[in-house]
Formats: structure tokens, sequence, C-alpha cells
């Protein structure tokens, strides 16, 4: 009841006609911003940083906190209408959302999107008033090898599990890998695939390879098609989510949020990998398997539901330890520190007005956020009306500004151009484009995570399974792997080589055709 009485003290100090202008104008400029590709919201939190010097602590963090939000919700929009992520945790939003885009989806995408944003940050939020010391605690007794195996989990579960081919999807998480190694090596100092290029010398940025192979892909692969295929002006749709709509969201938003705000809490943790897992749950556990692909709302409401739960989550280890654990919370740190206020345990006693007037604020832009942009929903919908060469020509503006800001150093747009290739080469031989993605993402924190147990286990290849929770999950990624191939044996029909069985009746073939005994 203590910290009831404390978040309702910093609900009072919030909510004034001028800190809820902080707050709207913070939901308003995130959400902008986030639309655009490549520019995120800890981007935009440091583009804005010194506009809030003359503001009070207070004002400035509940201006952070819209900004937040915004930005996350704004990433899912870019990837519903353009199939363009605004950062890499909206990745697993783009798959199903702008299926359901072009299906004439988009308002209903937008708004499941806006309103599992709003349930999981609401309990992310209440999560990290009542359970932040618990859960902190908890974060730091993970150690690294149950980091490893839960990164191993999610490459090898995304990269399995979808798409129709197994073999194009290891040999597209291989080629992602391999990105991933370009820079120095942290330990010798060597560099790795720098090809004797300065710029290769640090590590590349998701930015520039996620929107080089989403956003320049896509327009370079709808650029090849223009002139074969009819122009066609994709459908708006209904404004509203129907019944059938509901029905299928809430369990997506609530497993979506329970499994996004553990990863959050974690040090080391982040919001891709709950998307990702988010997503696989889903399609496992959907009525309707046979729609992801093709645009299951599902697909939507659960990564979203996990992204905000995982951003609110975060707030756990940055006023709990200090530690930030993703770009915008580094940023935040850096704010606190400039107002000379230092995050860790003794944070919420002596700054307890701060505090919980920020989680106090992270409840107001929420709201802010569902209250702004759910009726925007249509609105937003109606950019697919925009004939094709004016709005990929505008992608590749945004695109090609998002991957310059983030260096702002020229050879960034050279490597736009590379990765924009590489994503139209894979559209036209098949290769999935998400275990590309995922590999870039997760692979130095494998690499990290790797080379940290080894080192605590002196060079042991033990240390690797030396947790309880590193060997449980193992044994979880053991089952599913080869749980296709004993259902493969066990159906009837011709078993494949790939470790999965013939589609039968209704299905369809890896070439798209529907298979009729």
């Amino acid at each position: 009841m203590d910290n009831l009485s404390l978040l309702w003290g910093g609900l009072e100090s919030a909510v004034t006609p001028e800190n809820l202008l902080w707050a709207a104008l913070g939901v308003l400029l995130g959400t902008f911003v986030g639309v655009l590709p490549g520019i995120g919201p800890a981007m935009a939190v440091a583009l804005l940083l010194p506009v809030t010097y003359g503001l009070e602590p207070t004002q400035a963090f509940i201006m952070f906190a819209g900004i937040y939000y915004g930005g996350m919700y704004g990433g899912s929009t870019t990837s519903i209408l353009l199939n363009t992520p605004g950062e890499s945790s909206s990745v697993m939003t783009a798959i199903e959302g702008n299926k359901m885009a072009k299906a004439g989806r988009a308002a209903q995408a937008l708004a499941t999107a806006a309103i599992g944003s709003f349930i999981a940050g609401t309990a992310g939020t209440l999560g990290v008033v009542f359970f932040a010391p618990a859960l902190a605690d908890v974060a730091v007794r993970i150690g690294a090898p149950s980091y490893l195996a839960i990164t191993i989990m999610a490459l090898v579960l995304v990269t399995a599990v979808l798409g129709t081919s197994r073999l194009r999807g290891f040999i597209a998480l291989f080629l992602g890998l391999t990105i991933g190694l370009v820079g120095l090596d942290l330990n010798t100092g060597q560099p790795r695939l720098g090809f004797g290029t300065t710029q290769l010398a640090d590590r590349l940025d998701i930015v520039v390879v996620a929107v080089g192979i989403f956003a320049l892909g896509e327009a370079l692969w709808v650029a090849a098609h223009l002139r074969r295929t009819p122009m066609q002006i994709t459908p708006v749709g209904q404004p509203f989510m129907g019944k059938d709509d509901w029905r299928r969201s809430w369990g997506p938003w609530l497993r979506g949020t329970a499994l996004g705000f553990p990863f959050g809490a974690v040090p080391a943790g982040g919001a891709e990998t709950p998307t990702f897992l988010s997503y696989l749950a889903e399609k496992k556990l959907s009525k309707h398997p046979e729609e992801f692909g093709r645009g299951a709302i599902e697909g939507v409401a659960g990564p979203e539901a996990a992204n905000n739960a995982s951003a609110a989550g975060t707030f756990v280890p940055l006023l709990a330890l200090g530690l930030p654990v993703t770009a915008t919370a580094t940023i935040m740190l850096a704010a606190l520190q400039g107002y000379g206020i230092q995050p860790g345990p003794q944070l919420m006693t002596e700054q307890p007005d701060l505090v919980w007037t920020l989680l106090a604020s992270l409840l107001i832009g929420n709201t802010l956020l569902l209250v702004l942009n759910l009726p925007l929903a249509p609105l937003w919908a109606r950019l697919l009306r925009v004939p094709r060469p004016y709005l990929y020509s505008g992608i590749l503006f945004f695109a090609s500004l998002g991957a310059y800001t983030v260096n702002l150093d020229a050879f960034d747009l050279f490597l736009l151009l590379v990765f924009g290739l590489l994503g139209l080469a894979m559209r036209r031989f098949g290769l999935p484009v998400l275990p590309l993605v995922l590999g870039v993402i997760l692979g130095p924190i494998l690499e990290s995570k790797a080379r940290e147990a080894l080192a605590i286990s002196g060079g042991s290849a033990s240390g690797l399974v030396d947790e309880p929770l590193a060997v449980a999950v193992y044994a979880v990624v053991a089952l599913l792997l080869l749980a296709p191939f004993v259902l493969a044996r066990l159906r009837p029909g011709r078993p494949r080589t790939d470790g999965r069985a013939t589609p039968e009746a209704g299905e369809r073939t890896d070439d798209g055709e529907l298979v009729d005994r």
C-alpha cells in the first residue's frame, strides 16, 4: 500500500496542466519521429535533450516518457504501413502488420498495436512500481550461461519455425551472424571483416542494416516489378476493430505483456528477443495458424505488447541499479546524471518525488498515446492510398535520412545501398529476411555472453551449462528441434529431407502450390 500511496502522490504532482502539456508534446514528437525509418526513440531523446535544459527535472522526464512510448508506437506504424521498421524491436510487427495493411486491414493493425501498447505499458509501469526491488535482485543473479542459452533459443526457434524451408532460414541466419562480426574484436582489438576500411572498425549499426534490408530492399523489389504489375491502390478498410478482432487480440496482449516485462527488467535484455518469442508463441497457440504469414492479427498484438512491456521493464535496472539496457535508457541515464541524480539502490529514498512522478508520468504518457493515436489510425492508414512511385520515393528519402543521421557519415549511405541490394537478392531467391536481422542483433550478444561464460569457467565448456536455467532452456530447444522429425515419421505420407512432413490436403508447398488430394 505504501507504493500505491507514493504513486498517487506522483500522479498528483504530474497531473497539472503544464505537465500534461509536456507529456502530450512528448507523445506527439515521439510518434512523429518513430514513424521515420531509422530514427527511433533513442535518437529522438538525444536530439531533444538540449531543449529540456531549461526545464525542471520532473517536466523533462515527463516529456522523455512521452517520447519513449510515442517512439515505440511510431515504429509500429511504419512497420505496418510501409513494411519498414523504425527500430529493431518493430521487426516482428512488420511481418503480419504489413500483410494486414495490404489486405485492407491497416486500421485494425494500427488499432491493435495502439491498444496493446497501452495495456502492456500500463501493466509494465505498475510492475515497476510493485516489483522493482525483487526483479532487480533476480536480474543480478542471472548469469552469462542463462543469457547465452536464451539467445541461442531465440536464434534457433525463429530460424527453424518461421518460413517454409529450414535450409533457407539457416542460410539467412548465418549471413546475419557474419554481418554481426564486422568490427574490432572486443578482446584482441583485431579488425574483423573490415577490408581495410576505417569506417568498419565499429560494429555495423542495426538501423542501417534493418532499414537497408527492409525499406530499401522492399522499394527495389517493388520498382523491379512496377511496370509488370498494374498499379493498385491498397484499400484502407473499416476504421475500427470488430468483435472477432477483439476476441483474437486480448489473449496476445496479455501474453505479450507477461513475456516482455521480465526481459526488459533483466540487464542486457531488450525488446528484440521477447518480440520474437511472442510471435512464435502466438503462432503456436493460434486457432488460425494458416493466417500467419498472410496477415494474422495475433502476430501484431502479441509482439507489440511484448515490445512496450519490455520498454517499461527497462526502468527496473535503470532506477534500481543505475544500469541502462537500451540506447534510450542510456541517454536517460546521462540526463539524470546531468541533473546531479545518480540512479541506484538509494535513488528511491534520496529522490522519491522525482522517481514517483516519473513513474506516474509513464502512466499518463501511455494513456495520452492511446487517446491521441487511436482516433488517428484510419488517417495513418490513408498513407497507403498514395501511388506507389510517390510512396516509395518518400520511403527512400527518409530511409537515407535515417541511415545518414546514425553517424553523420556518407559511408552509411553506401552501406544502405549494399544491404538494399542484399535485401532485393534475398527476396529474389526466397531467403527470409527475419533470421538475417535477428543474427545481426543477437550475434554480438551471443559472442559476448559465450566469452563471459567461458572466462568464468576458465575455458571449460561446462561453464556454458553451469546454471539450471541454462540447462532448462537447452532442453526446450532440443525438444522443439527434434519434434518435427518425430512428427514427420508419425504422419502418413512421404517423409521430407528437411525434417518437415509432406504437406497434407489444403496445405501449400514451398512453391506456394495448394495440395489437393
